[in-house]
């Protein structure tokens, strides 16, 4: 075999032994490294399981090994550095751990490595031409120090690292060192390899890189660049990271993905899947002299990440709900809101659902409870009319109101005598087609033939309530699509605002407009404002209804033209 294979092993031992002496059945010498963490009789009773292997299966001296910490940079240096004493004949040196699985026959490795002598696959970035680092430090891990645990011991990490901003440390890099960093899997060749642990700066090296952020991603990647001969810039183990920079963790149901990559390897194994072991145990899935692939099942794993990340429009996930603005869209389709229009109309509803095809509702975010179609008390999604259920997120009712009906157009009544939980949530909504008869909360104050004195009070509070939500429908966030009438204007041209408002909602429909509903009676309504003015409190927001209904206009004469005889 022209490679031997390093091996750091932290957790899982049973699959990482079934790892281990695959690669040796398979001819290749190994060097395993367990963390010094694990007990001394666990760690005995694992070595014990190859004392079959013993010319093959070599143990070396053991580290602490931590994450982001030198530890890992001293087990595998302490790996390369006996399996190259002991077998010095090898071509190339493949670093692994023991989740690493290999996914095609290792006689395929060995030829192709065969085929390539003195070629090093090493990911090997300037940190600066690349966009890897998430949420961490970039540029910053190499010129400032890094002596406390950032997973132990957080809090002294960020203050040292905030301290050193402060102070504006910067370290001086040792003479010729120009850092890049990478995947911490690697596949070097033996004379690169043995130059990196031979260099003649190696002490200043090994000082500078220990107090260096996550030093096994920049250690080999950088002193790579200064011994080899030709750079692959790429590993040969697939190992894909999600948009926090975490390792993908693979399972059975991906093994076909794994196999169209064509990789020779593929980490992070789930201990449990039984198939892709069950491959490895097998032979591997053969592939001939392909070529590495990764960048197949690239589109797969980006879809993965932007569904994760934005998710489906007005759909909600744990990962994403406790952070405002994560959403991809807050409403998953666009819908209506009718503000006055079913205080105008009777049987306003009905009429309108059946001009647009939409399912309209009533007055969902009502104080007595939502008033759903068809007055049921339960709709889709097991959405229930109580209003304390509804109240307790009123965000989390509108958007589940219409995600449940998104294969349709949804409409709903809104009104100032409404909650006004999602007030400012529906004006930001640009799936929100919204339109507004301002002032017609008097309507009803007017029909329900009570003394003036005894409604000026509500009235001045809806009209408050009804300012407070145009304020937000007018604001510079608002995103709707708004149309806002007086009720003055309205009854000058109601036909014609029906005609918009209906365009904006059902934008499909066709054929002429149906009759619309017969308006409420409104005889003495204008008197009822003006007595309400007389009174002090003035209804603004309806505009200029006259007291006294305006006389008909007379038809003014048709003009005529004298012609002169001659």
């Amino acid at each position: 075999m022209s490679f031997g294979v390093v091996i750091l092993v932290h957790t899982a031992l049973g699959r990482a032994a079934q790892v281990i002496r695959h690669w040796a059945r398979s001819g290749c010498p190994v060097v395993v490294h367990v963390d010094a963490a694990m007990k001394p009789a666990r760690y005995a009773r694992f070595r014990a399981q190859f004392d079959d292997l013993s010319d093959q299966v070599l143990f070396c001296e053991r580290h602490r090994c931590e994450w982001g910490g030198w530890g890992i940079v001293a087990a595998t240096r302490s790996g390369a550095a006996l399996l190259l004493e002991r077998f010095p004949d090898l071509g190339h040196v493949y670093l692994a751990s023991g989740a690493c699985v290999p996914l095609r026959p290792v006689a395929e490795l060995d030829a192709y490595l065969r085929d390539r002598p003195g070629t090093d696959f090493i990911e090997s970035a300037r940190v600066a031409h690349v966009p890897w680092t998430v949420g961490g430090l970039s540029e910053e891990r190499f010129t400032l120090r890094f002596p406390f645990s950032w997973k132990r011991q957080r809090w002294l990490f960020d203050r040292y690292v905030a301290l050193q901003r402060r102070l504006g440390v910067r370290r001086r890099l040792p003479e010729g060192l120009e850092p890049h960093i990478g995947s911490q899997w690697w596949c070097l060749s033996a004379a690169t390899l043995r130059a990196i642990l031979s260099d003649p700066q190696r002490p200043a090296l090994d000082r500078y890189f220990r107090r260096v952020w996550i030093p096994d991603e920049s250690y080999f990647q950088s002193l790579a660049r200064r011994w080899s001969g030709r750079i692959e810039s790429r590993s040969l183990t697939m190992c894909k990271f999600d948009f926090q920079g975490k390792p993908h963790l693979f399972y059975d149901d991906h093994l076909p993905l794994l196999r169209r990559s064509d990789c020779f390897v593929a980490r992070k194994i789930w201990p449990r899947a039984e198939a892709i072991y069950a491959q490895m145990e097998a032979g591997g899935h053969p592939a001939g002299v392909a070529e590495p692939a990764p960048a197949r099942i690239d589109r797969v794993f980006a879809e993965a990440t932007e569904r994760r990340v934005r998710g489906r429009a007005g759909l909600y996930m744990q990962s994403r709900l406790p952070h405002e603005g994560w959403e991809n869209g807050f409403t998953a389709a666009p819908y209506g809101v009718l503000e006055g229009f079913a205080e105008l109309y009777e049987g306003f509803g009905p009429w309108f659902a059946k001009a647009s095809g939409a399912t309209v509702h009533g007055h969902v975010f009502a104080p007595e409870g939502a008033e759903f179609e068809d007055g049921a008390p339960i709709w889709r999604g097991a959405l229930a009319a109580a209003p304390e259920l509804r109240d307790h997120n009123a965000q989390r009712f509108l958007t589940n109101l219409i995600w449940n009906g998104r294969a349709g157009r949804q409409v709903f009544q809104f009104g100032p005598r409404d909650s006004q939980f999602v007030s400012w949530d529906i004006a930001k909504d640009p799936n929100a087609r919204i339109g507004v008869i301002s002032g017609a909360w008097a309507v009803p104050l007017f029909a329900s033939g009570l003394p003036v004195a005894r409604l000026k009070d509500e009235a001045a509070r809806l009209q408050r309530v009804e300012a407070d939500h145009l304020e937000a429908l007018r604001s510079p966030h608002a995103k709707a699509r708004v149309r806002v009438w007086t009720l003055a204007e309205f009854l000058e041209t109601p036909d014609e605002a029906l005609a918009r408002i209906l365009a904006d909602i059902a934008p499909g429909r066709t054929g002429p407009l149906p009759a619309p509903p017969a308006l409420r009676p409104l005889e003495g309504f204008g008197r009822f404002l003006q007595e309400m003015r007389n009174q002090g409190m003035h209804p603004y927001l309806t505009g200029d209804v006259p007291a006294e209904p305006p006389a008909p206009r007379q038809p003014a004469p048709r003009p005529y033209i004298v012609r002169p005889h001659g």
